[in-house]
């Protein structure tokens, strides 16, 4: 999960340097999405492990 959000968040910079705003926006806001769903997914994770 976290993979896919660090290549969201790579296709969302060189888009944005190559000036495509749209699909920069879009693909930050994925990578967003993504890295929050891991960080949920990683505490549940680790709450289950420690209890």
């Amino acid at each position: 999960m976290l993979h896919y959000a660090l290549v969201f968040l790579v296709v969302a910079i060189i888009a944005a340097v190559l000036g495509f705003g749209g699909i920069a926006g879009a693909a930050a806001g994925i990578a967003k999405i993504l890295f929050i769903v891991f960080l949920i997914l990683a505490v549940i994770s680790f709450l289950r492990r420690n209890s």
